[in-house]
């Protein structure tokens, strides 16, 4: 057991120091310029998605996460960021597509360099991780699935709220829910 946990830490390790940096303060900026922040995904990308909702939130961000009953209407001068290991995934393709035709700026966190979503996508992030597909080009892994994207992409987006908004503790505890 202790091998495979080593590895695994391992494997994040070296994707993250894999991702590039310039993408990623990107990335940030872009948090720093929207009035409110959408974030979508889907399956375990959509769950890496609502955790970084999560901390935007406790970071005082306006954040949503798309498909909650409680989501507004997304306009100019909001961000839409989508998670998306293949960067194929048609509900998210069409949800960057429909932003970015209401003038919204869109933002992608993928592996797919060559991925259809980026087509509309303001700025993106490439998280060079294996996904389920297994396809050329990616790391090895031994974990299954897209362990390896959601795990690599769960600590960077981690980072990105670190950047952004620093680790000012006793705010973000503030803002963390109270009713649990």
């Amino acid at each position: 057991m202790k091998e495979i946990i080593v590895e695994v830490a391992k494997e994040v390790t070296d994707v993250l120091r894999n991702i590039n940096e310039d993408q990623a303060l990107k990335l940030a900026a872009e948090l720093g310029k929207a009035n409110r922040i959408f974030v979508t995904g889907e399956g375990r990308s959509g769950l890496m998605g609502k955790a970084f909702a999560m901390r935007l939130m406790h970071g005082g961000f306006e954040v949503y996460v798309t498909g909650e009953t409680i989501t507004p209407t997304i306009e100019k001068g909001d961000l839409l960021i989508a998670i998306t290991g293949s960067g194929t995934t048609s509900g998210l393709v069409q949800y960057t597509e429909t932003a970015a035709g209401a003038g919204v700026r869109t933002a992608v966190v993928t592996t797919n360099s060559d991925a259809p979503i980026l087509d509309k996508c303001d700025t993106y992030v490439l998280v060079p991780a294996a996904t389920k597909r297994r396809n050329a080009g990616e790391p090895e892994t031994i974990q299954p699935l897209g362990n390896q994207f959601d795990q690599s992409v769960h600590l960077f987006l981690d980072a990105v709220v670190i950047q952004v908004v620093g680790g000012d503790q006793e705010e973000m505890v503030a803002r963390h829910a109270n009713l649990e």
